[in-house]
């Protein structure tokens, strides 16, 4: 019996959007992610996804608000609008990252 042994790879903290992506290349790219397993490369690539992906949200999030003026000012004038808002930004750059980086790498 052949010892089969997968590389040693460097270990790196995946955040969500790692894991999101881990989850889809499970699901839908098998090939693409188990040769990245068996390489020894899965935890650098989803570990630098989940960096691309974060700044991305962050910068997203960030346009968003200011295009849509919603400032420090707002929050403490009318805390409930607000929360609307941000809510509706983070939900929208949510899923324009999934669209671009998750899903479609």
């Amino acid at each position: 019996m052949p010892c089969l042994k997968l590389f040693e790879e460097e270990a790196q903290p995946i955040g969500v959007w790692g894991q999101r992506h881990a989850r889809y290349l499970k699901q839908y790219r098998k090939v693409h992610y188990y040769n990245l397993l068996t390489r020894g490369k899965l935890n650098g690539y989803l570990a630098d996804i989940n960096e691309q992906a974060e700044d991305m949200f962050l910068r997203l999030v960030n346009q968003m608000a200011e295009r849509e003026g919603v400032t420090e000012q707002l929050k403490a004038e009318n805390k409930m609008k607000w929360v609307a808002q941000m809510n509706n930004i983070l939900s929208r750059a949510t899923e324009i990252v999934n669209e671009d980086l998750i899903i479609t790498l």
